[in-house]
This record gives C-alpha cells, sequence and structure tokens, in this order.
C-alpha cells in the first residue's frame, strides 16, 4: 500500500506524518488516524495501509511533534517500567485540547489541498487517546468531519475534564461510533452513558457499542490485543465510513 512522508505545517511548526493510499491512485475521502498515547509507530502504520486499501486516503500524524526527537517506546515493556510509564503520561498530558483543535484545522486544510484527496467531508478515528481526540475534533470541525470513531477511547464523558468530547455533543454534526472495553477504568460505563445522554439530546445520529475485550482490543502490538474483537472494529469502521464519507 502507498505510503508517502510528509510534512504538515501547523501554528506551532511542522507536523511530520505519513499519506496512506490505494494503489489504484484515484481520489478517495480523507481520514485522519489518530494513534493511542503511545504514539505514532509501524502497528499504526499498519492500520493505515489497510483503512486506505478499503478507499480512504488516511493521514497518520505524529501527534507529539512539538517534543522533538523523542525516544520510541516498547510497547511491550512500558507499562512494567515505572520510568518509560511516567515519560509517556507526562508526553500525553503535554498535548492539550487547544493543540488538539489546531492541529486538527492544519491536518483538514492539508488533506483539502492533496491531490490523493476527493471531496469536501472528512472522517476521523482513534484508538484510547486518540478516541477522544476523534470525537474532540468532530465537535470542533462540524463543517468538515462527517464520521467520526473511537475505539476504546479514554475520558468521553469526563464531568472533571472542560474538553470533554460529550460537552461538543450540540455541535456535533458526524455521525458518531464508540466502541468501548469491558471494565476499562479510562472510560468506565458512566462516562459511555453520558455521553449517549448528550448526543441523543443533540440528536446526533451514534452507537455505542461494548466490546467483550479489554482496553487496547484493536491495535495489534497492544498485549491486550483481541482479534476477534479488532475484527469486529474493522468491520464497523468499513460500514460508518461506507454510508457516511463518499466522494
Amino acid at each position: 500500500m502507498p505510503r508517502t512522508a510528509v510534512t504538515v505545517p501547523t501554528e506551532d511548526g511542522a507536523c511530520a506524518a505519513t499519506l496512506h493510499t490505494p494503489p489504484d491512485g484515484e481520489r478517495r475521502p480523507a481520514v485522519i488516524l489518530y494513534p493511542d498515547a503511545v504514539g505514532a509507530r509501524e502497528t499504526f502504520a499498519a492500520m493505515a495501509d489497510r483503512l486506505a486499501d478499503l478507499g480512504y486516503a488516511v493521514l497518520l500524524p505524529d501527534v507529539y511533534y512539538r517534543a522533538g526527537g523523542y525516544a520510541p517506546f516498547d510497547v511491550t515493556t512500558l507499562f512494567s517500567e515505572p520510568a518509560e510509564r511516567e515519560r509517556l503520561m507526562a508526553l500525553a498530558a503535554s498535548l492539550t485540547t487547544e493543540m488538539i483543535v489546531r492541529d486538527a484545522g492544519a491536518f483538514l486544510t492539508f488533506l483539502a489541498d492533496r491531490p490523493e484527496v476527493s471531496g469536501a467531508g472528512a472522517g476521523t478515528t482513534g484508538y484510547c487517546m486518540g478516541g477522544r481526540t476523534s470525537l474532540i475534533v468532530a465537535g470542533h470541525y462540524p463543517d468538515r468531519v462527517v464520521a467520526a470513531a473511537s475505539f476504546h477511547g479514554g475520558q468521553l464523558g469526563a464531568t472533571d475534564d472542560p474538553g470533554s468530547p460529550h460537552l461538543l455533543a450540540d455541535r456535533t454534526t458526524a455521525t458518531v461510533y464508540v466502541a468501548a472495553a469491558e471494565n476499562d477504568d479510562h472510560c468506565p460505563p458512566e462516562q459511555h452513558e453520558r455521553l449517549d445522554q448528550a448526543l441523543t439530546a443533540a440528536g446526533v445520529k451514534h452507537t455505542i457499542d461494548t466490546y467483550p475485550a479489554a482496553h487496547g482490543f484493536a491495535v495489534p502490538d497492544n498485549p491486550t490485543y483481541d482479534a476477534t474483537a479488532a475484527e469486529r472494529h474493522w468491520t464497523a469502521l468499513a460500514d460508518l465510513y461506507a454510508e457516511n464519507l463518499r466522494s
């Protein structure tokens, strides 16, 4: 699957990214794929390839570009090494909602100008931290994002977070798909209920499912990866975009 290394100009610098496109060279609708807290890496590049093969031009950004050349994390040992976990948490905490929104505007502008991209509408999808990001971007860019997905996303209906996605429901026009994990401390059932209530009250077309799998089920290099749940997530994502994201 074709991958192109690109640089997206933003208000805060230059964001490295890869653009993944179908091999036929045709113009396709744009999707932004937001990685989990560990950041963009080969496992997400492979996921972007698979999404491109479904018929989309997929941008995978380095969401931590402001940190410069940070050392990559080893997912297999990350959470058993306190120093590495602390480094990751600090990096994730450095990415504010305001930064996310600014960057998304730059990503959407970049994609609109690319010859590989067709149509005015875009999709977003994300995993863990990226799942929250996906919904935030949909809420802040309702004129551009027509379909937004979140897989084992964290803090989607947090009452102590002024940037929580559930507070953006009345600004969201995208069709929303959320897949939660069972027994997930990152986003417990009451947060999904709060998100569901907010989206319903705002008249947003949405689905919130709970998969019988652990947090991180869709990401292949995650120790909690679940092949059955991951295939279910691919089917749901394909259906969401096929119905809502067209050239």
